[in-house]
Protein backbone atom coordinates (compact mmCIF):
# COMPACT_ATOMS: atom_id res chain seq x y z
CA UNK A 1 0.00 0.00 0.00
CA UNK A 2 1.78 3.13 -1.53
CA UNK A 3 1.68 5.83 1.65
CA UNK A 4 1.88 9.63 0.85
CA UNK A 5 2.33 12.87 2.76
CA UNK A 6 3.79 15.95 2.40
CA UNK A 7 4.35 19.82 3.58
CA UNK A 8 5.57 23.10 2.12
CA UNK A 9 9.49 23.07 1.93
CA UNK A 10 10.35 24.38 5.64
CA UNK A 11 13.80 25.32 6.13
CA UNK A 12 15.71 23.29 8.58
CA UNK A 13 12.52 22.09 10.30
CA UNK A 14 11.70 20.49 13.59
CA UNK A 15 12.08 16.27 14.61
CA UNK A 16 8.33 15.86 13.59
CA UNK A 17 8.79 17.34 10.12
CA UNK A 18 11.22 14.29 9.59
CA UNK A 19 9.40 12.08 11.08
CA UNK A 20 6.65 12.70 8.53
CA UNK A 21 8.71 11.94 5.99
CA UNK A 22 10.58 8.53 7.54
CA UNK A 23 6.92 7.52 7.87
CA UNK A 24 5.80 7.74 4.28
CA UNK A 25 6.98 6.21 0.60
CA UNK A 26 6.68 9.14 -1.55
CA UNK A 27 6.89 13.14 0.21
CA UNK A 28 5.46 15.83 -1.58
CA UNK A 29 6.85 19.13 -1.32
CA UNK A 30 3.98 21.84 -1.84
CA UNK A 31 5.96 24.56 -3.43
CA UNK A 32 3.61 25.84 -6.06
CA UNK A 33 1.17 27.56 -2.59
CA UNK A 34 1.63 31.16 -2.17
CA UNK A 35 4.79 31.82 0.23
CA UNK A 36 3.39 33.33 3.85
CA UNK A 37 5.41 36.02 5.43
CA UNK A 38 6.29 34.85 9.00
CA UNK A 39 6.20 31.17 8.90
CA UNK A 40 8.37 28.29 8.69
CA UNK A 41 9.76 28.40 4.83
CA UNK A 42 12.59 30.57 5.67
CA UNK A 43 13.25 30.61 9.27
CA UNK A 44 13.02 28.16 12.72
CA UNK A 45 14.52 27.98 16.17
CA UNK A 46 18.04 27.11 17.91
CA UNK A 47 19.90 27.55 20.98
CA UNK A 48 21.60 30.03 21.97
CA UNK A 49 23.33 30.44 25.48
CA UNK A 50 20.54 27.95 26.90
CA UNK A 51 17.62 29.85 25.37
CA UNK A 52 15.50 29.52 21.99
CA UNK A 53 17.06 31.69 19.41
CA UNK A 54 15.15 32.41 16.33
CA UNK A 55 17.11 32.73 13.06
CA UNK A 56 15.63 33.97 9.50
CA UNK A 57 16.88 33.79 6.21
CA UNK A 58 15.44 36.70 3.89
CA UNK A 59 13.53 36.96 1.43
CA UNK A 60 13.69 38.99 -1.69
CA UNK A 61 11.12 41.57 -1.75
CA UNK A 62 8.35 40.67 -4.81
CA UNK A 63 4.87 40.21 -5.35
CA UNK A 64 3.24 38.66 -2.19
CA UNK A 65 1.15 36.58 -4.26
CA UNK A 66 3.41 34.58 -5.72
CA UNK A 67 4.40 31.43 -4.91
CA UNK A 68 7.19 29.51 -2.69
CA UNK A 69 9.05 28.23 -5.94
CA UNK A 70 8.79 32.00 -7.52
CA UNK A 71 10.39 33.20 -4.58
CA UNK A 72 14.33 33.67 -4.24
CA UNK A 73 16.44 34.60 -0.95
CA UNK A 74 17.51 37.74 -1.12
CA UNK A 75 21.21 37.95 -2.79
CA UNK A 76 21.35 41.21 -1.00
CA UNK A 77 21.58 39.69 2.53
CA UNK A 78 22.26 35.86 2.07
CA UNK A 79 26.01 35.73 2.21
CA UNK A 80 26.16 37.98 5.57
CA UNK A 81 23.25 36.46 7.23
CA UNK A 82 24.72 32.84 6.12
CA UNK A 83 28.19 33.64 7.85
CA UNK A 84 26.19 35.50 11.18
CA UNK A 85 24.69 31.44 11.38
CA UNK A 86 27.84 29.43 10.89
CA UNK A 87 28.91 31.76 13.81
CA UNK A 88 26.26 31.06 16.09
CA UNK A 89 26.15 27.43 15.41
CA UNK A 90 29.85 27.65 16.21
CA UNK A 91 29.57 29.45 19.70
CA UNK A 92 26.03 28.17 20.38
CA UNK A 93 26.93 24.39 19.46
CA UNK A 94 30.90 23.70 19.53
CA UNK A 95 30.79 22.04 22.48
CA UNK A 96 27.93 19.60 21.52
CA UNK A 97 29.09 15.89 20.90
CA UNK A 98 28.10 15.73 16.99
CA UNK A 99 29.30 19.58 16.94
CA UNK A 100 31.99 19.19 13.60
CA UNK A 101 29.91 16.50 11.38
CA UNK A 102 26.98 18.53 11.52
CA UNK A 103 28.55 21.74 10.96
CA UNK A 104 30.28 20.54 8.03
CA UNK A 105 26.92 19.38 6.91
CA UNK A 106 24.64 23.10 7.16
CA UNK A 107 27.96 24.32 5.84
CA UNK A 108 27.49 22.11 2.77
CA UNK A 109 23.90 23.11 2.44
CA UNK A 110 24.38 27.07 2.82
CA UNK A 111 26.73 26.84 0.47
CA UNK A 112 24.17 25.88 -2.40
CA UNK A 113 24.01 28.45 -4.97
CA UNK A 114 20.33 27.63 -6.41
CA UNK A 115 19.35 31.05 -4.00
CA UNK A 116 15.22 29.92 -5.31
CA UNK A 117 13.49 29.03 -1.62
CA UNK A 118 11.58 25.89 -3.05
CA UNK A 119 15.33 24.54 -4.73
CA UNK A 120 17.42 25.88 -1.82
CA UNK A 121 15.00 24.17 1.20
CA UNK A 122 14.62 21.07 -0.91
CA UNK A 123 18.27 20.34 -1.63
CA UNK A 124 18.38 21.04 2.38
CA UNK A 125 15.67 18.55 2.96
CA UNK A 126 17.27 15.86 0.66
CA UNK A 127 21.06 16.55 2.28
CA UNK A 128 19.93 16.11 6.07
CA UNK A 129 17.51 13.05 4.96
CA UNK A 130 20.15 11.43 3.66
CA UNK A 131 21.99 12.32 6.46
CA UNK A 132 19.78 10.91 8.64
CA UNK A 133 19.16 6.97 6.37
CA UNK A 134 15.79 8.64 5.48
CA UNK A 135 15.01 6.72 1.85
CA UNK A 136 11.52 8.59 0.84
CA UNK A 137 11.40 9.73 -2.42
CA UNK A 138 10.58 13.42 -2.87
CA UNK A 139 8.01 15.28 -5.75
CA UNK A 140 7.50 18.47 -6.38
CA UNK A 141 3.77 19.48 -6.24
CA UNK A 142 4.61 21.70 -9.36
CA UNK A 143 5.82 18.55 -11.61
CA UNK A 144 2.03 16.88 -11.29
CA UNK A 145 -0.80 17.70 -13.89
CA UNK A 146 -3.09 18.55 -11.49
CA UNK A 147 -6.30 21.10 -11.55
CA UNK A 148 -4.81 23.85 -10.48
CA UNK A 149 -8.07 25.13 -9.11
CA UNK A 150 -8.10 22.85 -6.28
CA UNK A 151 -7.27 23.92 -3.03
CA UNK A 152 -7.28 22.32 0.56
CA UNK A 153 -8.26 18.58 0.63
CA UNK A 154 -9.62 18.44 -2.63
CA UNK A 155 -5.62 19.32 -3.61
CA UNK A 156 -4.36 16.77 -1.86
CA UNK A 157 -6.91 14.03 -2.72
CA UNK A 158 -6.21 15.21 -6.44
CA UNK A 159 -2.29 14.19 -5.72
CA UNK A 160 -2.91 11.16 -3.76
CA UNK A 161 -4.54 9.93 -7.01
CA UNK A 162 -2.07 11.17 -8.91
CA UNK A 163 0.16 9.05 -7.13
CA UNK A 164 -1.70 6.05 -6.83
CA UNK A 165 -1.46 6.54 -3.32
CA UNK A 166 -3.70 4.38 -0.62
CA UNK A 167 -2.94 5.98 2.28
CA UNK A 168 -2.65 9.68 3.59
CA UNK A 169 -0.47 11.13 6.74
CA UNK A 170 -1.01 14.35 7.33
CA UNK A 171 0.46 16.46 10.13
CA UNK A 172 -1.73 16.84 13.34
CA UNK A 173 -2.55 19.73 12.62
CA UNK A 174 -4.25 19.11 9.89
CA UNK A 175 -7.38 17.57 11.60
CA UNK A 176 -9.51 20.17 11.57
CA UNK A 177 -8.79 20.78 7.94
CA UNK A 178 -9.29 17.02 6.41
CA UNK A 179 -12.38 14.62 6.28
CA UNK A 180 -11.28 10.81 6.92
CA UNK A 181 -15.04 10.30 5.29
CA UNK A 182 -14.14 12.58 2.15
CA UNK A 183 -10.52 10.72 1.78
CA UNK A 184 -12.60 7.20 1.83
CA UNK A 185 -14.81 8.05 -0.41
CA UNK A 186 -12.04 8.43 -2.66
CA UNK A 187 -10.53 5.08 -1.83
CA UNK A 188 -7.67 6.39 0.37
CA UNK A 189 -7.24 6.33 4.08
CA UNK A 190 -6.39 9.07 6.45
CA UNK A 191 -4.25 9.09 9.27
CA UNK A 192 -2.17 11.84 11.23
CA UNK A 193 1.16 11.49 12.54
CA UNK A 194 1.64 13.18 16.46
CA UNK A 195 5.06 13.11 17.77
CA UNK A 196 5.22 11.87 21.20
CA UNK A 197 6.88 13.85 24.16
CA UNK A 198 10.65 13.51 23.79
CA UNK A 199 13.67 14.32 25.69
CA UNK A 200 17.54 14.87 25.02
CA UNK A 201 20.57 15.95 26.45
CA UNK A 202 21.78 18.71 25.59
CA UNK A 203 23.94 21.17 27.28
CA UNK A 204 21.77 21.34 30.94
CA UNK A 205 19.17 19.86 32.54
CA UNK A 206 16.40 22.48 31.37
CA UNK A 207 15.17 20.86 27.58
CA UNK A 208 13.91 22.97 24.99
CA UNK A 209 11.72 21.14 22.63
CA UNK A 210 10.73 21.65 19.28
CA UNK A 211 13.73 23.28 17.99
CA UNK A 212 15.02 22.60 14.07
CA UNK A 213 16.52 19.19 13.62
CA UNK A 214 19.78 21.09 13.74
CA UNK A 215 19.52 20.66 17.28
CA UNK A 216 18.27 17.28 17.50
CA UNK A 217 21.61 15.88 14.89
CA UNK A 218 24.42 18.20 17.44
CA UNK A 219 23.25 15.64 20.25
CA UNK A 220 22.37 12.68 18.73
CA UNK A 221 24.33 9.46 17.14
CA UNK A 222 22.92 8.08 14.40
CA UNK A 223 21.42 5.42 16.60
CA UNK A 224 19.44 7.51 18.84
CA UNK A 225 17.92 10.09 15.60
CA UNK A 226 16.77 6.87 14.05
CA UNK A 227 14.85 5.91 17.44
CA UNK A 228 13.98 9.53 17.80
CA UNK A 229 12.20 9.55 14.03
CA UNK A 230 9.99 6.22 15.22
CA UNK A 231 8.86 8.44 18.36
CA UNK A 232 5.37 9.07 17.24
CA UNK A 233 1.75 7.95 17.27
CA UNK A 234 -0.87 7.29 14.01
CA UNK A 235 -4.44 8.58 14.55
CA UNK A 236 -7.54 8.75 12.46
CA UNK A 237 -9.73 11.23 12.35
CA UNK A 238 -11.24 11.54 16.06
Amino acid sequence: MKTIGGMQPYLFPYLGYFQLINAVDVFVISDDVQYIKGGWINRNRIQSNRKPLLFTFGIKKDKMTKNINQRSYSEDTYNSTRDKFLRTLFHSYHKAPYFKEVNELIAEILSYEDHNVSGFNTNSLRILCNYMNINTRFKLSSSLKKDEGLTGQDAVIAINKILDSHCCINAIGGLELYSSKRFEENGIQLKFIKMNEIEYRQFNEHFIPNLSIIDVLMFNSEEEVEELLKSYELRSEL
